[in-house]
């Protein structure tokens, strides 16, 4: 937590912060990078403010850590121009990650590259660079930017209405920031410089193609090992490269980016996955629908989705000459609520009738940009476990928390315990959201209170509620310690009034009825990919493509093999028997590598017992088993989710 300290009266006013720090707080001074003034953030070698109460940014905050990688980014320009004199600097933020800087040179950096640019930093780490602030006539430094060659900074500035702006220099590096900074280089010694990767002008395809240099930076060395570990690990349950060697998925560049291919093994798991969640909600009183890929424009007009995210969209299919004009254009459906909506609306419905809870399997397209896009994780086409509950306001309480009560099963189901909850609201003063504001305060107030009410600790993030409604969002911690967003809660008292929608209430008069809209898996897609990592490709056994491979020892072996296979087929159970003609040792290590649970060892003396010798993927041999004592283990393993 920021330190809050009040500057006495009597202070010299022209002594900076940091020497006030250094007289008076001598340790805090050590950690210091920023400071807040009220509502204004000031570098630490700015002038004391004499009088004030001030907070100290540490870079053991949240804040301060931010502060150290945007510095870093500067120090990073500053590398690279001292190795790439023709380098163009163009922006270079923090980010959740660590920070990027792009680039515009004549050829893109390399992995190589990073190698020289990261000793060039830590050359300039041990200089203890002083680091500076200055404001500076914009409309010059447009110029000077221009004529230097440099037209992406000066684009910026262009753009920018202030005639004055603020320029950071260390040494014989300047850089146009708002700031702060570390007040000297010898602050940002752990700093990693990660990956090269290329980037569009600020995102934009017809943009020039820039080179793009990832790093990250810590307080401590030993905060930035922990993450080189970490990433290490990452790399190795990375599920683009799991997926590959296991077969589970596929992108093809024939089908196009962000369209994945489930690969049979891949889909066996979803499947799997499919099938948990479908009897689970038919426990809880859901009723399936299916719905077209497509919808005409205007039901996404209604609904808002367009054109409030048009960009994000792919564009509508327009039907020329004498079938369609653009009114009845299509669109390639952004979510499934309309389509649920119009279910709904196909009869007059009692309040005796609600809640009335339609789910599906629904699949919905985004247009993502092509440098967004990743394996899984984020895509074009991907299917969302979607349900949309529609219910009288008094029902809104108990159907919120029941919905909860799914998605928090689910997550305990597969073993994802690590979650925190968000409640994402509407930011007030944008103008991105539909609906007046009265529906916006019931809808957010309902969130509050089931939170409240069920003792569950929760962050609030203004402005990321969904453009019709707020939302709860579950945001999970894999086995390695990154957070995923996945499962999603939202109230909607704004498409029910888009779409005129209606049901007859007690007193024999028409309402208007709530929507709730959820998602425990989020994206099928997304989902997988965060299991794949999170079980490194070791599925538990009911979700596993492979449950079990028999080994035959000799060619002798093999009809016991399919023997054995033919009995567990009948559980039934997902099981192979591995007839090549390799040695038993390299079957057995091929399966360890197809991370499949159980390995089925067949010779002589099992032929002769009827029993087989059992490997686990994980306790290694659990020795002989009869064939039956077998099949009772792995029919329990493999019909029930874990708990």
């Amino acid at each position: 937590m920021s330190e809050i300290l009040k500057v006495a009266e009597n202070e010299d006013a022209a002594r900076t912060i940091l020497s006030w720090l250094k007289q008076y707080h001598k340790e805090l001074s050590k950690t210091a990078v920023a400071v807040k003034c009220g509502n204004e953030m000031l570098d630490v070698t700015a002038t004391i403010p004499v009088g004030e109460e001030i907070s100290i940014i540490t870079s053991a905050d949240p804040e301060g850590l931010e502060i150290i990688r945007h510095s870093a980014a500067h120090l990073l320009a500053q590398a690279v121009l001292h190795l790439f004199p023709n380098a163009k600097p163009t922006i270079g933020p923090a980010i959740d990650s660590g920070f990027y800087y792009d680039f515009a040179v004549d050829k893109p950096f390399n992995e190589d590259d990073l190698i020289a640019i990261e000793a060039e930093m830590s050359k300039l780490v041990k200089q203890n660079i002083p680091v500076s602030s200055s404001i500076v006539n914009r409309v010059q430094l447009a110029n000077e930017y221009r004529n230097n060659g440099n037209p992406f900074k000066a684009e910026i500035l262009d753009e920018i209405t202030d005639d004055e702006v603020k320029v950071y220099t260390q040494g014989d590096f300047s850089d146009l920031c708002r700031g702060p900074h570390v007040p000297s280089t010898a602050r940002l010694s752990a700093v990693k410089l990660t990956s090269v990767a290329g980037a569009y002008w600020r995102g934009d395809e017809k943009r020039p193609m820039l080179s793009r240099i990832y790093g990250t930076a810590f307080t401590t060395k030993e905060e930035l090992e922990s993450y080189i570990q970490m990433r290490e690990e990452a790399k190795k349950r990375d599920h683009r490269k799991l997926g590959r060697e296991l077969g589970l998925f596929m992108i093809s560049p024939e089908v196009g980016a962000g369209l994945p291919l489930w690969l049979p093994k891949g889909a066996i798991v979803r499947n799997a996955l499919e099938t948990f969640m479908k009897a689970e909600l038919t426990k809880r009183g859901y009723l399936p629908v299916y719905t077209p890929h497509i919808g005409k424009l205007d039901l996404y007009r209604t609904s808002g989705h367009y054109p409030y995210y048009k960009e994000s969209q792919f564009p509508p299919i327009i039907f020329e000459g004498d079938e369609f004009k653009e009114e009845s254009g299509y669109l390639l459906k952004p979510m499934n609520c309309p389509h649920h909506i119009q279910i709904y609306k196909n009869e007059m419905h009692s309040y005796r009738d609600l809640p009335l809870r339609l789910s599906e399997f629904g699949t919905v397209y985004r247009f993502e940009q092509s440098g967004e896009l990743g394996g899984m994780t984020r895509v074009r086409g991907f299917t969302q476990d979607d349900a949309h509950i529609f219910l009288t306001p008094d029902q809104l309480d108990k159907e919120f928390k029941d919905t909860v009560d799914l998605t928090l099963y689910v997550l305990r189901t597969l073993g994802l315990s690590d979650y925190r909850v968000r409640v994402s609201l509407r930011d007030p003063d944008s103008d991105k959201y539909v609906g007046d504001s009265a529906n916006w305060d019931k809808a957010q107030a309902a969130i509050l209170k089931a939170v409240k009410d069920l003792d569950m600790p929760y962050t609030i993030a203004e402005g990321e509620a969904a453009f019709y409604g707020p939302k709860l969002d579950f945001l999970v911690r894999d086995s390695i310690g990154r957070e995923w967003q996945l499962g999603t809660v939202q109230v909607d008292y704004n498409l029910p009034e888009r779409f005129e929608m209606e049901y007859i209430g007690e007193d024999g008069q028409k309402h208007r009825p709530v929507m709730i809209h959820r998602a425990p898996f989020g994206s099928l897609e997304r989902f997988f990919g965060l299991l794949i990592e999170h079980f490194a490709g070791a599925f538990p056994v009911w979700m596993s493509p492979v449950q079990a491979t028999v080994i035959p020892i000799a060619e002798r072996h093999h009809d016991y093999a399919q023997e054995v296979c033919k009995k567990l087929f009948d559980l039934p159970a997902r099981v192979n028997a591995d007839l090549r003609s390799e040695s038993m040792r390299y079957k057995i290590r091929d399966a360890q590598m197809m991370k499949i649970p159980y390995m089925l060892v067949v010779g002589d003396k099992e032929v002769e017992d009827g029993t087989v010798g059992v490997r686990s993927r994980s306790e290694g041999d659990l020795g002989a088993m009869s064939l039956d004592d077998f099949a009772a283990k792995l029919k329990i393993e493999s019909l029930a989710p874990m708990s």
